[in-house]
């Protein structure tokens, strides 16, 4: 399973920047930084959609605010399994349980 590195943001900036400056290929500038190229070309794509360049993707922000919403969706529904069972068990107990 690959594991993923974090970059700073400020790295990431940088080497978009340099990867634009038209001085080299992308493939090259990746190996100088020792990324892979498609990371690189990532980062190209995400930083134009940002910049609102690119209409094909998602800005920054609303994958951090997806990413936020998905996981408070997992937690609800977590919270709401964990009431069933509690709703189930407390009925039974008291022999409410429907018929």
């Amino acid at each position: 399973m690959p594991t993923h590195r974090r970059y700073p943001d400020d790295f990431k900036t940088e080497a978009v920047r340099l990867a634009r400056s038209g001085n080299r290929s992308v493939r090259a500038t990746a190996q100088e930084l020792g990324l892979t190229d498609t990371t690189l070309r990532q980062w190209i794509k995400q930083a134009a959609i940002d910049a609102g360049g690119r209409h094909d993707g998602l800005t920054t922000e609303e994958l951090a605010e997806l990413r936020k919403l998905r996981r408070e969706n997992r937690i609800l529904k977590e919270e709401k399994e964990i009431l069933i069972k509690a709703a189930a068990y407390f009925a039974q107990e008291t022999g409410l349980t429907p018929k």
